[in-house]
Order: C-alpha cells, then structure tokens, then sequence
C-alpha cells in the first residue's frame, strides 16, 4: 500500500489539472500561434509560467485505485497488475478467468 500523503498529494493535482485546463489550454494556444506579435506571445509565455506546477496535466501520475501503486498500471482498469491478480483470482472482475491448463 503506498503512502497516504502520496495518494492525496495526487488527488489535489488532479483537481488543480481539471480546474486549470481551460485557461492552461489558452495559454498555450497564445504561444503557439505564429500569427500572434512575440510580445504577446512572451507574456502568454510567463502567464503561463505564474500558474502552478501542479496544475499541468504531466505532473498527474496513474495510481491504482485498491493500493494506490504507481507502477504497472492498466489505465483501463486503473488498477495495479498486483490488485488486479488478487481480484481476478477472487471472482471479483466479471470476464477474468485464471488461466490453468
């Protein structure tokens, strides 16, 4: 089981992600556009350099959601390969048989 602090710390980037998408979005729309004065393009630049690291959407790390594991992730499942074992051997995800032959 990983850390609660680490956990938590990754619930509050993924809140701060979702509220700063759009104006992040904007932003960078601004710094990439070639039409727009590079004066304008400079204080999108540092607009966007005043907004919280943790805002930006790279700094979310896929966890699993039973243990709250940072590696060997199924994003689909979002469960760690370990949870999802333990779960599958338990009949608890509907469709995963344990192979044996």
């Amino acid at each position: 089981m990983a850390k609660k602090s680490a956990i938590e710390k990754n619930k509050r980037r993924r809140k701060m992600t979702a509220n700063a998408a759009a104006k992040r979005a904007k932003l960078k729309a601004v710094v990439m556009d070639k039409k727009v004065s590079i004066e304008d393009r400079f204080e999108a630049v540092l607009k966007l350099s005043k907004l919280p690291r943790n805002s930006a959407k790279e700094r979310v790390r896929n966890r699993c959601e039973v243990t709250g594991r940072p590696r060997a992730t199924y994003r689909k499942l979002k469960m760690s390969r370990l949870a999802l074992r333990e779960y599958g051997a338990k009949g608890m995800i509907p469709g995963l048989v344990k192979s044996s032959w």
